[in-house]
């Protein structure tokens, strides 16, 4: 493949977007150049909300590549994950021709964005193996060529059963696809896992992309600030199909602090301990007679399955205690999905479920 932009909405690949005020690159003392109000709000507290922001701010955008080990001119922040899902639908799908491939049960997002774009959901599901959940590559592959598929979304670790794809695995998608589709792997439970970012493999295949996310590990699901990481050309692409102004002050400021050294440390150490509590909760959930079977996971979750799964629900939520009941998901009708908590809230699941003594 020489060029990832055959892979985009022929009409969108010269497509410049809306030329925002911040977009100018202009510098100086005195804006008037974005009809803002001059003086901030009563109620700002110092945060300068009556400016406009930067629409991919440069610290954060370096904090980010850095991060993630990639070079800056292939990051773009979004609102967490599920902006760049949607940006990349709606410039890679044309409505009502285009595919895109998914691997069922997964996170929603995929299909709620293809349905919106009325491009065509190609399923592959996933094989419940003795082993726990595995992707067929081979069948993914073959779908997605059928299908006519420019987009193969592939979770890693997957929400919600918790496996990984192997990186030769995603790999081999990206080669055989190389002329048809973009592979976008989504990691927003990476750090969690054992297995290295796809990230690595990006400069070898301009089809591949990975999303990642400060919402999950780094505890800023309410300021909603994730990246995508691809080829620059299609970054490029996809700023000019975002939002002018997509990333509010406040949140690229709490970025920017959960992205230094000391932060990153206690970060680390939480991750490790959402591990330890991860093995922990799962032995024990594991050992009870009313769970069929809880899943081995690499994400911060465990999915479960209940002999019966609605008395299971109803004691946690007595208790306090809510988890997401998966039973709609189709082949899941028996199955809810615990998040790993602290200690003390862990202790409290596995008490409300009969598996340990309440937290004091």
């Amino acid at each position: 493949m020489s060029d990832v932009l055959d892979l985009v909405r022929e009409d969108l690949r010269q497509f410049a977007g809306y030329a925002s005020a911040r977009r100018s690159g202009l510098t100086g003392s005195v804006w008037l150049n974005a009809n803002e109000s001059p003086w901030p709000s009563p109620a700002d507290g110092g945060l300068g909300l009556n400016r406009y922001p930067d629409p991919q701010p440069a610290a954060l955008h370096a904090e980010l590549a850095a991060l993630y080990a990639v070079d800056e001119e292939r990051v773009l922040i979004s609102r967490g994950s599920d902006e760049a899902i949607d940006l990349l639908v709606r410039a890679l799908c044309r409505a009502g021709r285009d595919a895109v491939v998914l691997a069922p049960p997964t996170f929603g997002m995929y299909a709620v964005c293809a349905r919106l774009q009325d491009a065509r959901r190609i399923e592959v599901p996933l094989i419940d193996t003795a082993d726990g959940w595995a992707l067929d590559i081979d069948a993914v592959i073959a779908s997605a060529r059928d299908g006519g598929a420019r987009i193969v979304f592939l979770c890693s670790p997957n929400n919600p059963t918790g496996e990984v794809v192997p990186r030769e695995a995603i790999e081999r998608a990206a080669v055989a696809l190389a002329d048809q589709a973009v592979v976008v792997v989504d990691e927003a439970y990476g750090e969690f896992a054992a297995q290295a970012s796809a990230a690595t493999l990006l400069p070898r295949h301009p089809n591949l992309a990975v999303l990642r996310t400060l919402s999950k590990a780094h505890a800023l699901a309410g300021a909603r600030i994730g990246a995508l990481l691809a080829d620059p050309a299609l970054i490029r692409v996809l700023r000019n199909v975002a939002a002018p102004y997509p990333l509010p002050s406040p949140s690229v400021r709490a970025a920017l602090a959960a992205l230094q050294p000391a932060t990153l440390d206690e970060t680390r150490r939480r991750i490790a301990c959402v591990i330890a509590e991860r093995q922990r909760v799962f032995a024990a959930l594991s050992a009870l007679p009313g769970v069929r079977r809880c899943y081995p996971s690499q994400g911060n979750f465990l999915l479960v399955r209940f002999v019966e799964a609605e008395l299971a629900f109803r004691r946690l939520l007595a208790a306090g205690v809510v988890v997401r009941d998966m039973r709609g998901y189709p082949g899941l009708g028996d199955a809810l999905r615990i998040s790993i908590g602290t200690v003390q809230d862990n202790d409290t699941l596995l008490a409300a479920l009969g598996a340990g003594r309440a937290p004091a």
